[in-house]
């Protein structure tokens, strides 16, 4: 009898052996991941395991809501606190060097216009103005990247200033002596100052309060993500207690309510917290920053103004604009007063719109100061004109009735006017981040204490089951 190739014989079994023994397949062990989805399983089909479940997200979804509100309250708290202590008073501390420079050249040329014996009033006041923007630059750059726009235009200015105040020195020591050289040396520091240090003060300035707005806008951001995790855990706060009237029949669990008190209270303050906030921040923008960037930019154009006044008298006519047509300080002279009352009357425009009347009566001031200097300024210049030079000179530098008693009424008021909107803004901001404080600690405290009593509602629903 012949078998198929691929047939096996069986082992050949003595008579009285046992047979050998079979080998029983062993089913493969199951993941760790696919043993934990088995036992949700198992749990879920009976009512003790799903309230397991739903206890478990529920803690977790209250958990998340506080999480979230502390990580984003926080990060809108540290934006309000760099505007109060940081990015604003680096912004002030720009206006402050753009200011002092531009003051110090008007302090100059006066000074030079004064004759060889200077007075000692104007030279401490130019000195002073030098001091105070070098320590502002000290300060800036200590709290500024060097490698930053900022930094760079620090560095321009450290770098610049001391050719400046060489070339006064020089202009003063001429002058002392009755050079003619000496109002060279100062037309030529007063290039420098307005074509390249007040320049770089200006760009200084500009990205400072490029970074304050930056640093507003981040405080004032709604935490969207905090509000969207608070909807969803009252909503699946609300969907367990549903339920659980459905099978029970009883209104309340006094576990799940006070979660659900715990997530509503922390949701409201979130929102009237950072709705107070933004309405805070906002108020030191409109009522302070606006208005001390526009009073920033009027006191600076009235210091250049002067300047350009003083040196209209030193020059003599001997510095012409490109076209060689016209006096080119009489001429910016022009152009600095013409911005400087479009400034005013936009700083009179935002106090009326703010209801500031406190703010607005020193604006008025200054309005009024610059007419009686633009008409002093002419009268000084028909003078100069008819050849009355030393006239002319009194009318610009004298004690009374003089332009430079005009341009101290404008830089007085200014000055006052500045300080105020400073105090409505400093007031405001620290509202707005007082208004986030204690909100991060509160928002952790009360979603552990929501998620404990939630936690405490199931079991006690489940102690039924026992």
């Amino acid at each position: 009898m012949t078998h198929p190739p691929s047939a096996r014989l069986a082992p050949h079994r003595a008579p009285g052996q046992p047979p050998a023994p079979v080998a029983v397949p062993v089913p493969p062990r199951p993941s760790a991941r696919a043993a934990l989805a088995g036992r949700i399983r198992a749990a879920a089909t009976t009512e003790p395991g799903r309230l397991r479940i739903i206890g478990a997200v529920l803690a977790l979804l209250v958990l998340a809501f506080g999480a979230v509100t502390a990580f984003q309250v926080s990060g809108r708290g540290a934006a309000a606190d760099d505007v109060v202590e940081r990015s604003q008073p680096l912004s002030a501390d720009a206006a402050g060097i753009y200011r002092s420079l531009a003051d110090a050249d008007a302090a100059a040329a006066s000074g030079f216009l004064a004759g060889p014996q200077e007075p000692r009033a104007v030279h401490e006041q130019y000195v002073k103005d030098i001091e105070e923007a070098s320590r502002l630059l000290v300060k800036a750059a200590a709290n500024t990247a060097a490698s930053s726009a900022s930094g760079r235009e620090i560095t321009t200015l450290n770098e610049g200033l001391p050719r400046y105040t060489g070339l006064i020195e020089r202009a003063r020591a001429n002058n002392r002596q009755g050079l003619p050289l000496g109002g060279a040396y100062l037309r030529y520091a007063n290039q420098q100052m307005s074509g390249e240090l007040l320049p770089a003060a200006e760009r200084l300035y500009a990205a400072e309060t490029g970074r304050l707005a930056a640093d507003h806008g981040s405080a004032r951001a709604w935490p969207l993500l905090s509000v969207a995790a608070g909807v969803l855990a009252l909503a699946a706060l609300a969907w367990a207690q549903r339920r659980n009237y459905q099978q029970t029949n009883r209104v309340f669990n006094q576990g799940l309510l006070a979660a659900t008190a715990a997530a509503t209270v922390l949701l409201l303050w979130l929102a009237v917290g950072h709705t107070v906030a933004r309405a805070d921040l906002a108020e030191a923008d409109s009522h302070g920053q606006q208005s001390m960037d526009v009073l920033n930019r009027a006191r600076i154009d009235s210091l250049k103004a002067r300047a350009d006044e003083n040196l209209t008298v030193v020059a003599r006519g001997a510095v012409l604009t490109a076209d060689g047509k016209n006096d080119k300080y009489e001429t910016d002279y022009a152009a600095g007063m013409k911005a400087l009352g479009e400034e005013l009357a936009a700083a009179a425009k935002l106090a009326d719109e703010t209801g500031d009347t406190e703010g607005g009566k020193p604006v008025a001031a200054a309005a009024a100061a610059v007419t009686e200097w633009q008409g002093r300024h002419r009268t000084a210049r028909k003078t100069d004109d008819a050849g009355d030079y030393e006239s002319a000179l009194e009318q610009i530098i004298g004690q009374e009735n003089s332009t430079g008693e005009s341009f101290k009424k404008v830089d007085e008021a200014l000055r006052v006017a500045l300080a105020h909107e400073q105090d409505e803004f400093t007031r405001a901001a620290r509202d707005g981040r007082d208004a986030l404080g204690g909100l991060p600690v509160g928002a952790a405290v009360l979603a552990v204490l929501g998620a404990v009593a939630a936690i405490v509602g199931v079991n006690r629903r489940l102690s039924e089951f026992r």
